[in-house]
């Protein structure tokens, strides 16, 4: 009778296991973005407030776009067996370029955008071109970038610089109902990165580059080109987001990057999203789902008024438990020189 009963406990757990084992990594972020929409819900109401009111709604999109350009970015980066720790800095000088150029006049808005997203693209590319012609790591690339960087902004600029004019302002001001016009220019930037990664050859190559870079050369794959190119399109998606936020703020700040945190962050959306650090695996869809997470964890948080502090710890859990699930989807029993006839199978993303 024991036997029987722990027989029938053990089926369903079976059951949910083989569930899981189907779902891609881009499903199951979206399925743990659900149950954070279930369970913030139930706490905001608890503070007399509504989770989905019109204002809710379009506080956690506006937080999903800054990261979210610099997230997209970053999961171009990670494809291809980069890293890019500069996209912090990078958005607080794009913020200051944007500011400055721009003087509170409206007729000189194309130009500071040009000026900032132009200069953000030689940064990707420098960054680029040491990653994939020195053959430095890019860890250690964009660390050295970064420095320097942020060395600059701290010797030139002591306080906010620069102010943007009504018009650009009301880019980070305005929405579609409550979609902000930001989220929509962000979604569209993540559509487009999309298109390419499977639409164009670039794309293609930059899935195999960082699948098995040794691989992709012996195929006649350009290993530079797409290290290049992704790169490249980081850092100016770092830009933008440096545009957003002097869009939101009026000014250009030298700190508005770092203390978002947004090099890590990103990272931290692309890993919650499935894209594998070693690179080769992973979708922007499910980035946009990692970032869609977050937000919610922070507008929550922010609602419930929880120390501020105690955000890191929570997204530090969030984390953990995702790598942690990610990896136990991989199956892998012992080869059969060992004596068990077993074989290694990996379930794909």
């Amino acid at each position: 009778m024991t036997t029987t009963s722990s027989a029938t406990r053990a089926k369903p757990a079976a059951q949910a296991g083989a569930f899981f084992a189907r779902l891609s990594s881009t499903q199951i972020v979206y399925l743990v973005a659900l149950l954070v929409l279930i369970a913030g819900s139930i706490l905001v109401a608890t503070t007399g407030r509504s989770f989905f009111s019109p204002g809710n709604i379009s506080a956690i999109l506006t937080g999903t776009s800054v990261l979210g350009f610099v997230a997209i970015g970053q999961t171009l980066v990670i494809l291809v067996g980069s890293l890019d720790l500069s996209v912090s800095y990078v958005t607080s000088l794009a913020s200051l370029i944007g500011a400055g150029v721009m003087a509170n006049q409206s007729g000189n808005v194309p130009a500071a955008v040009a000026l900032a997203l132009g200069i953000s693209a030689v940064i990707g590319l420098i960054n680029g071109l040491i990653v994939a012609g020195l053959k430095v790591h890019g860890f250690i690339a964009t660390l050295g970038m970064g420095l320097i960087i942020s060395g600059y902004l701290a010797t030139n600029y002591k306080g906010s610089f620069g102010q943007a004019p009504l018009s650009f302002r009301l880019i980070g001001a305005t929405g579609l109902g409550p979609v902000p016009i930001s989220t929509l220019i962000m979604l569209a930037c993540a559509a487009l990165v999309l298109l390419m990664l499977h639409r164009t050859r670039i794309g293609h190559h930059i899935y195999a580059v960082g699948g098995n870079r040794d691989v992709a050369r012996m195929s006649g794959v350009r290993v530079p080109g797409a290290v290049i190119t992704a790169h490249v399109i980081c850092s100016v998606l770092a830009g933008m987001a440096g545009l957003l936020l002097a869009s939101r703020l009026g000014v250009g700040s030298p700190t508005v990057g770092t203390q978002g945190g947004y090099d890590l962050l990103s990272i931290a959306a692309v890993v919650l999203g499935g894209t594998l650090l070693a690179g080769g695996k992973g979708s922007v869809v499910g980035t946009l789902g990692g970032v869609l997470i977050f937000a919610m964890l922070d507008n929550i948080m922010s609602v419930l008024q929880i120390n501020p502090f105690m955000k890191d710890v929570v997204r530090g859990v969030v984390i953990v438990v995702a790598v942690a699930v990610y990896a136990r989807r991989t199956i892998v029993t012992r080869p059969p020189r060992f004596g068990h006839g077993g074989h290694q199978q990996e379930i794909q993303p």
